[in-house]
C-alpha cells in the first residue's frame, strides 16, 4: 500500500470541505478587491502523485501558467496554482476589465503577472487560513512567482526540492465565476498543494482525523 492509498474518503471529505472554505474566503477577498460579486467553489478534491500531477495540468509538453508560493510554519510544503493560458486570461480580464488582455502582448503582461500573482496570494492566503482557523496551526505562504512554460518544466523545477522529502500532493479544483459577465464564462484551474510527509500527519492530528486510519 502506497503513502496515498492510506487516505480514506473520511480524509478527502476533511480535505474538501477546507477547500471549500478557503474558496469562501478566496471569493470574498476577491469581491472586495474587485467590488463586485465573485463566485468560487471546489468540485473536487484528490491525491496524486508528482506524474498524475503533470497529467492533470495537461501534459508534460502543454504550456501553462503557474503561481508557485511556499508554506512555511508548522506544517511546511509548497502550492502550485496552475491555469492554462486561455484561463490565465480570462482570469486577468475579469480582474483588470481589460477585454483586450493576451499574455502574448509584453505591453500588457505587466499588469497580468501582477493580477496572476495576486490570484495565488488570495488563494493561498484563503486555503492556509482555512486550515489554520480548523487546525490552530501556524501557517503562512512566501510571496509568489510566476513562470509561463511548458507544465514539465515548471513542475521538474517547482518539485526538485520538495521531491527530495515528499512525493505526493493534494490536487484541488478550483473554478472562479463571475456573474456580472454576460458571457458567464468560469475560470478554471488547479490548486496543487504539497505538504512535507511530517506535515500531513501534523495538519490531520490537528484536525482530530488520523493520517494512518
Amino acid at each position: 500500500m502506497t503513502f496515498i492509498d492510506r487516505f480514506s474518503a473520511v480524509q478527502l471529505d476533511v480535505l474538501k470541505e477546507v477547500g471549500n472554505i478557503g474558496a469562501g474566503h478566496a471569493a470574498t477577498a476577491l469581491s472586495y478587491l474587485l467590488e463586485r460579486k465573485i463566485g468560487m467553489f471546489v468540485p473536487s478534491v484528490q491525491l496524486a502523485d508528482f506524474d498524475e500531477v503533470v497529467e492533470l495540468s495537461g501534459s508534460a509538453e502543454e504550456v501553462v501558467v503557474s503561481v508557485f508560493l511556499k508554506i512555511e510554519g508548522d506544517a511546511p510544503g509548497g502550492m502550485f496554482f496552475i491555469l492554462s493560458p486561455p484561463q490565465a486570461e480570462s482570469f486577468v480580464r475579469i480582474m483588470t476589465g481589460d477585454a483586450s488582455f493576451t499574455i502574448h502582448n509584453p505591453k500588457s503582461m505587466g499588469i497580468g503577472v501582477s493580477a496572476l500573482k495576486e490570484l495565488g496570494n488570495i488563494l493561498a492566503g484563503s486555503y492556509l487560513t482555512a486550515l489554520s482557523d480548523l487546525t490552530q496551526l501556524t501557517l503562512y505562504p512566501s510571496v509568489p512567482s510566476l513562470n509561463i512554460d511548458m507544465a514539465g518544466a515548471i513542475l521538474s523545477f517547482g518539485l526538485l526540492e520538495l521531491s527530495l522529502v515528499s512525493d505526493q500532493g493534494i490536487v484541488i479544483e478550483t473554478c472562479l465565476t463571475d456573474p456580472s459577465n454576460e458571457t458567464k464564462e468560469s475560470v478554471e484551474g488547479h490548486f496543487f498543494l504539497f505538504p512535507d510527509p511530517d506535515s500531513y500527519d501534523t495538519l490531520f492530528k490537528a484536525l482530530g482525523v488520523s493520517a494512518y486510519d
